[in-house]
């Protein structure tokens, strides 16, 4: 028993000497780490470009609403228009919500905080606030779309709020004056 117990002293000697396997441990601590730094950036580096797609469709549908005074655009056509020009952004026309309401810039009044977006528990409930403006009149134009993150269980992804079907919302504003009709 004793001869034992002194070779597995000697083995373990032996073990807690040794340094094979010492850069092995180094990698399974810091490669977390990388990895969850690779993954966020990659997040968040989407989350950016597909803002930065939504503002641009924005502008450019609000650039034809605003010089096509007269013409009254429904929410699918408006809806329509802006997906049109958001190539990066996926299945665009089912997640994409939009409000647009007339202001008065003397009597003011704020939109609600939080955006009318999508519910896909229920894609079918209208919009909220849906008007087109006149000649000379202020409108305020919001798109919300909702969009999955790439990695929902890690990095970015875990910490983004989540709206309705464990999605995070994109929310872009434009305002802009209904040019005169000529």
């Amino acid at each position: 028993m004793i001869a034992l117990l002194a070779r597995m002293l000697s083995r373990f000697r032996r073990f807690s000497w040794s340094e094979t396997g010492s850069a092995t441990v180094e990698f399974v601590i810091i490669f977390p780490v990388f990895m969850t730094l690779f993954i966020s950036s990659f997040e968040s580096g989407m989350l950016m470009t597909r803002h930065v797609i939504l503002e641009r469709a924005l502008d450019l549908a609000v650039r034809d609403v605003r010089l096509s005074t007269g013409e009254e655009y429904s929410h699918a056509e408006l809806k329509q228009m802006i997906c049109a020009r958001a190539d990066l952004i996926p299945d665009c026309t089912n997640q994409l919500k939009l409000e647009m309401v007339a202001r008065d810039p003397a009597n003011w009044t704020n939109l609600p905080q939080d955006a009318d977006c999508v519910d896909r528990a229920d894609p079918g409930l209208p919009s909220r606030n849906f008007q087109n403006g006149v000649s000379h009149q202020l409108m305020i134009l919001r798109a919300c779309i909702l969009l999955d993150p790439f990695f929902p269980s890690s990095g970015l992804g875990l910490y983004l709020p989540r709206e309705s079907g464990d999605a995070y919302a994109l929310v872009s504003t434009s305002v802009f004056v209904m040019e005169p009709l000529h």
